[in-house]
């Protein structure tokens, strides 16, 4: 199969450990790493009150508000108001964290790349777009409808990823307002 599809609603629902809020894993690759081992790791959060980020040495994050208030973020050389609805914002996972919400629960889409493993793009789409051939990347509809060539419509919350299958995409909002984050991965070639 050249792609997986998935709604995000029917993934199972991990809770945090300190009980702060929970996490929908999408996909953590390769198949069976765990949070030491991935490479990329794609995933959604609820988050339901105050506390630290995990830090995650070595990895490089993107998050991107998809409901809620929002959280203030704070750390050794960070400082971010997240509270702009599908607007990405990329920091280290080098640094400890500290978030604060902002009003109620916030749920943000989540990707983490280990830098020695590769990097990741993350893209929000509002209007038609050709997404190059990449080898590996995942597609979500965050708001509205997007119909995709050769794959069918994405609702809202379904998406599609799919790993060592070179793909390109034709993106087309198929609704009002439709909204669509992209994120390639691109593999660290050894030297």
């Amino acid at each position: 199969m050249p792609y997986e599809r998935f709604k995000l609603h029917e993934l199972p629902v991990s809770p945090w450990k300190n009980g702060g809020g929970s996490t929908r894993e999408i996909l953590c690759w390769p198949p069976g790493a765990d949070m030491h081992g991935f490479d990329w790791r794609v995933s959604v959060a609820s988050i339901a009150a105050p506390g630290p980020f995990s830090p995650f040495p070595g990895v490089d994050r993107t998050i991107v508000l998809l409901e809620g208030d929002g959280v203030w973020l704070e750390g050794e050389g960070v400082r971010h108001r997240l509270d702009v609805l599908h607007d990405p914002f990329a920091f280290s996972g080098d640094v400890a964290l500290r978030c604060e919400l902002l009003g109620g629960p916030s749920t943000d889409f989540n990707v983490m790349a280990r830098r020695e493993g590769g990097s990741a793009t993350v893209s929000v789409f509002s209007e038609a777009h050709v997404m190059p051939r990449c080898t590996y990347g995942l597609l979500l509809s965050v708001q509205g409808h997007y119909h995709l060539r050769g794959a069918g419509l994405l609702k809202t919350w379904d998406g599609l990823w799919w790993a060592e299958q070179p793909q390109e995409w034709v993106l087309t909002p198929a609704s009002r307002d439709a909204r669509l984050i992209a994120v390639r991965w691109e593999p660290r070639i050894p030297e």
